[in-house]
């Protein structure tokens, strides 16, 4: 496993690494156990250079860095390119070396002879070995230029091997090649190439990427190249996070010197340095990736796993997470409650009565699915175990516009009461969600302090009823937090404040259950 984040992904739009956000992603792949990391391309940007000399003092446990760049230019001498001699100074123990197996990039971009271009990818693959470094040749665009010309892209390889290359890399760069053209053409390579290691770098312009990767490794390669979360240029590359399992769990083969358990983790924590987000659906990583909805599918998985899960969760780290809405059956329901109330059963008239209330708020616009702390809040009330902590006597917010210069443009007051005593507060906000979110916890927190931990990390609103414009109802989404959890909890009206007043009240309402709970315990 060759993984280039740090190279191709940086060229995703909106991505870039700082050299600290390097050098964290550096040590997150060597501990999951990828065996290549190629850091960036020296010659390009004093930044890479300044990555791969604070890199030098790393200590590497299970992957080994990697300097990228291109050939020598054409007509010169090897060490009269500073490209090639930047990719010395990094001092790294291998170097991905790309040279163009296309005749038209050769001739049209490159503007030189064939002959030369064959004589840049011996000369610069023979330099570097003679330096005692490991060099794998990138034949850029290699598909293409096989199928426009293939005896010219097979002497490129020719060439690479006769300057000592020890990996060939056959490159789909423009992503546009399917899977059994794949397969073909690395299985000729594989068989006029007996001995050398072969390998593959997809680009997914055509939506094929892993699945022609994978097809390479089953015509002989050995050697695969891609990034964490596909990302990358255009359409992006080869993602690693599902090339990986695959690989490792359905074809046994040893992919990484790490724990495969730690999959999802190392996806995460290199989200976080990309600041990106890994979108929900994602196979294995992604949060709904065995998260199961329908009645029928949750009773077959409670029943036996694998009757609609294709792999254990737990092998790459992942959970299970089964989700309520209106198509849900009593199975599902129980499953959700059980740590609420063990004792009920798929006959207590209980379960029924939830599953009705249940279908009636999700015909009201409410969905559980994400927020857990409010369904929970629900199950409580029917079954009769929950306590109201306060009374909300009255609340009301008001915005101006424009507001004054450096001052926040809204303002709330609420009055609760608690035990019979009632607290008055007012607040200011960034908004009229805001000042009432700080007046409630302000109220609130004169009977609980425990309050004064809480506060609002995400707030997401969904207008349901597009076709009633601004009188359409909207749900609203809340997650909190208190600094050692998080939870959710979600507000459905046709005023987008009701609706995100109801949402804090469920945010406070539930963490003064669950600490009252372990109060109990």
């Amino acid at each position: 496993m060759f993984d280039t984040t740090l190279r191709d992904g940086a060229q995703t739009e909106g991505v870039s690494f700082s050299v600290s956000d390097k050098l964290a992603v550096v040590r997150t792949l060597d501990e999951f156990g990828v065996r290549y990391i190629e850091a960036g391309n020296p010659g390009s940007n004093p930044k890479d250079m300044e990555f791969f000399k604070t890199a030098a003092g790393l200590k590497l446990k299970n992957a080994r860095l990697v300097a990228f760049g291109s050939t020598k230019r054409k007509n010169i001498a090897v060490r009269d390119d500073a490209n090639v001699m930047s990719l010395l100074d990094a001092g790294t123990a291998a170097v991905a070396v790309f040279g163009k197996s296309w005749d038209l990039h050769a001739t049209e971009i490159l503007n030189t002879t064939l002959e030369e271009n064959l004589n840049c990818v011996r000369e610069t693959v023979k330099f570097f070995k003679d330096n005692g470094k490991e060099v794998i040749f990138d034949a850029e665009h290699f598909f293409d230029g096989y199928k426009n010309n293939p005896a010219y892209a097979m002497l490129v390889l020719e060439a690479a091997k006769g300057g000592g290359a020890d990996v060939l890399v056959l490159c789909d760069t423009n992503g546009g090649t399917l899977p059994m053209q794949v397969y073909a053409v690395v299985k000729t390579v594989v068989e006029a190439f007996p001995g050398m290691r072969v390998g593959i770098h997809c680009h997914n312009d055509s939506g094929c990427a892993v699945a022609s990767s994978m097809m390479a490794v089953e015509a002989g390669g050995c050697h695969v190249q891609g990034t964490f979360m596909g990302i990358g240029e255009r359409c992006g590359n080869a993602d690693l996070t599902v090339i990986i399992p695959n690989l490792q769990l359905k074809g046994g083969y040893e992919c990484i010197a790490g724990n495969l358990e730690t999959l999802c983790e190392t996806e995460i924590k290199i989200a976080e340095i990309a600041n990106l987000t890994v979108p929900s659906n994602k196979p294995y990583v992604g949060e709904s990736a065995f998260a199961h909805k329908g009645g029928m599918h949750i009773d077959g998985v409670d029943k036996l796993s694998r009757s609609f899960e294709h792999v254990d969760p737990s092998l790459v780290g992942n959970s299970r997470k089964f989700l309520l809405s209106e198509v849900s059956g009593k199975k599902a329901v129980l499953l959700k409650v059980g740590d609420i109330a063990p004792e009920l059963t798929k006959d207590s008239p209980e379960t029924a009565m939830i599953l009705e209330r249940l279908k009636e708020l999700e015909h009201e616009g409410y969905q559980f699915e994400a927020a857990d702390a409010s369904f929970e809040l629900l199950v409580k009330k029917v079954i009769g175990r929950f306590r109201p902590h306060f009374e909300l006597s009255m609340y009301k917010a008001s915005s101006e516009s424009p507001a004054p210069d450096g001052e926040m443009n809204s303002n709330a007051m609420i009055k609760i009461k608690v035990d019979g005593s009632a607290e008055t507060t007012a607040a200011v906000g960034n908004g009229p969600v805001n000042a009432l979110d700080a007046a409630l916890r302000k109220a609130l927190c004169v009977f609980y302090p425990v309050l004064s931990d809480v506060h609002l990390i995400d707030y997401k609103v969904r207008v349901l009823e597009t076709g009633d414009a601004t009188g359409s109802r909207v749900r609203v989404l809340i997650e909190s937090t208190d600094g050692h959890r998080k939870w959710i909890t979600v507000g459905v009206s046709t005023d987008i404040i009701e609706a995100s007043f109801a949402a804090l009240v469920d945010s406070l309402e539930y963490k003064l259950c669950t600490v009252e709970a372990a109060a109990t315990v």
